[in-house]
């Protein structure tokens, strides 16, 4: 784990080195200085030399200031090192989400993977900027301190070195009890984001339901949930600080009783005194900054583990990338295939399927709900992977080539269709980026968008928000596969995408596909057999299986499922 993630930190190596060594410096100065001041007092002051204090009163001086140059130095490189690490940790982690197949995605929730890439770095970085400090200056300046304390005196100095015990087990508590409570306050996070995120999205459903009261009743709860977990998780953190400066204030105490009656005695000057006085609060005060170095450790550990999680992830789909192979033609085949989201099966989504597609062919494909019309579709370009069988494309099986190479050649119009953020021409060159004008006016009258987007006072420059806000869902569908055509694929696969279209402009489509896409082979999943009475072959699906295939004439005589669907879709047409 901690490899993983520490391999991160790439560039900024230089300033996560110099933050500990310019520490260093820091530390020995502040070390050095009590015993400056120590012969002030004992050599200058008490025996009235002032030409000896002013000399080194003004080392002094200039300790101080190199001490917060190094200090300076220190926090600038150690802000660097972790922001930057922070950055390329981010980028690692998104990046390793983009080679994430479909069941990837499915393991870990968009919630869940924004949480990581927000809240679980930070706690990573702030641990991070602390280690390179804290993690060299308190051992040191513990170290140091302590030789300069028993050096002073060291029967007194054994008035600190019982704190240490009463610390360390302090620590050890907090530690063993502290990460799983904090890993079920990172779950409530995700939770709480996950229902943001819900809410965002359908947030005009939500207004038209007139839902709000219970959305902010539902909120309250997962904040206070929130809440509720932090406060549990971080009581105990909350506890160290008093606990420690209870420990840290009675061995002052304890220091300055006896230490005063041994100056009384003469045993030890006044000088010395202070001095150690100086050290010893150094000395309990890098403890107190190891124990909460532990404790930092304890609240990133668990988001330590999260973020590694997603990094060390193997994608279910393994990409050949140094396949040569290009896609020959648009025919694909399905050998014996079946698909289980579950790698489970006895729970199968598509049962042992053989089908033959020919390039150019245009096949529809109905079915009911829950027939997996669309899981079959996925397979073509590697979306999922058959969890037994072969499916080919262009010959080949898929798996031979490279999945930039595969997906090229194969556009897919989504059942939930995607806008981003940026005018409609940015969205069209999705499908080709260096698509021209032309091009793209092109394609959207073979979608039959044209017409609409020139309808927008700033036509295909029109803003169209965050998820295309402020176009139908008609026009949502109709942009997409203008996108897809775009790509100028072998296999176009369309699942459910002229759903929310009437049927004129669904046929016009139609029209537009078999008259511009003949050498193009069309795949069109639909709910309308009008979508598909068209098509050169239709195939009906049941419970993961193809039941039957034909020609829609076929289908009418010899598919009872098929003949179904039509009667009762001529029906409610007739009345």
């Amino acid at each position: 784990m901690f490899k993983t993630i520490l391999s991160n930190v790439g560039q900024y190596k230089k300033q996560a080195i110099l933050s500990p060594v310019t520490i260093i410096g820091e530390v020995i100065m502040e070390v050095t200085i009590p015993m400056v001041m120590a012969h002030i007092i004992d050599d200058g002051v008490s025996k009235g030399r002032i030409s000896y204090v002013a000399g080194l009163g003004g080392v002094m001086v200039a300790m101080a200031l190199i001490s917060l140059v190094f200090g300076a130095l220190a926090g600038r490189f150690s802000a660097v090192a972790a922001t930057g690490f922070a950055k390329n940790l981010r980028i690692a982690m998104f990046k390793k989400v983009q080679s994430f197949s479909f069941a990837n995605v499915d393991k870990f929730s968009t919630a869940s993977l924004t949480t990581r890439l927000t809240t679980d770095v930070t706690n990573i970085q702030n641990a991070f900027m602390m280690f390179i400090r804290m993690a060299f200056r308190s051992p040191i300046m513990l170290v140091c301190a302590t030789i300069m304390a028993v050096r002073t005196n060291a029967r007194l100095s054994l008035v600190f070195l019982a704190a240490i015990p009463v610390l360390g087990g302090c620590v050890f508590l907090i530690i063993s009890k502290a990460h799983p409570r904090f890993e079920r306050m990172l779950r409530q996070y995700d939770t709480m984001n996950g229902n943001i995120q819900e809410n965002l999205i359908g947030i005009r459903v939500v207004k038209a339901f007139a839902r709000e009261d219970y959305e902010k009743k539902r909120f309250r709860e997962n904040t206070d949930s929130v809440r509720r977990a932090q406060f549990f998780a971080e009581k105990l953190v909350i506890l160290s600080m008093p606990i420690m400066q209870l420990v840290m204030y009675a061995s002052i105490v304890a220091i300055m009783w006896f230490g005063g009656n041994m100056a009384v005695d003469g045993d030890i000057k006044t000088g010395e005194l202070s001095s150690f006085i100086m050290y010893v609060g150094q000395i309990l005060l890098s403890l107190m900054m190891l124990s909460m170095l532990f404790i930092m450790f304890v609240i990133s550990r668990a988001s330590m583990e999260r973020v590694a999680e997603v990094l060390e992830e193997v994608p279910a789909i393994k990409d050949n990338e140094e396949s040569e192979f290009s896609v020959a033609d648009g025919s694909v085949s399905f050998r014996n295939v079946s698909f289980s989201y579950f790698n489970d099966m006895d729970n199968l989504a598509l049962d042992h399927v053989d089908l033959d597609i020919r390039s150019g062919e245009t096949i529809g494909i109905i079915g009911g709900t829950g027939s997996s019309k669309s899981t079959l579709v996925q397979l073509i370009p590697r979306l999922y992977e058959a969890t037994e069988g072969e499916v080919l494309v262009g010959g080949r099986k898929v798996s031979e080539y490279s999945l930039e190479t595969l997906r090229d050649q194969v556009a897919m119009v989504l059942q939930k269709n995607v806008l981003f953020s940026g005018t409609i021409k940015d969205n069209l060159r999705w499908g080709s980026e260096n698509a021209t004008d032309e091009e793209m006016i092109e394609a959207c009258k073979s979608a039959c968008a044209h017409d609409f987007i020139m309808n927008f006072p700033d036509g295909y420059d029109t803003n169209l928000g965050q998820g295309g806000v402020n176009v139908s869902g008609g026009q949502k569908q109709r942009l997409c596969i203008a996108r897809a055509l775009l790509k100028k694929p072998k296999i176009i696969i369309l699942d459910d995408s002229t759903s929310a279209v009437d049927t004129a402009t669904d046929s016009s489509i139609r029209k537009a596909f078999r008259e511009k896409l003949a050498d193009t082979t069309t795949l069109i999943i639909a709910q309308r057999i009008s979508s598909v009475q068209d098509a050169d072959r239709i195939i009906v699906m049941d419970k993961g299986r193809i039941t039957d295939i034909g020609t829609h004439d076929e289908l009418l005589r010899t598919s009872e499922i098929y003949r179904e669907v039509y009667d009762s879709q001529q029906k409610g047409a007739d009345e």
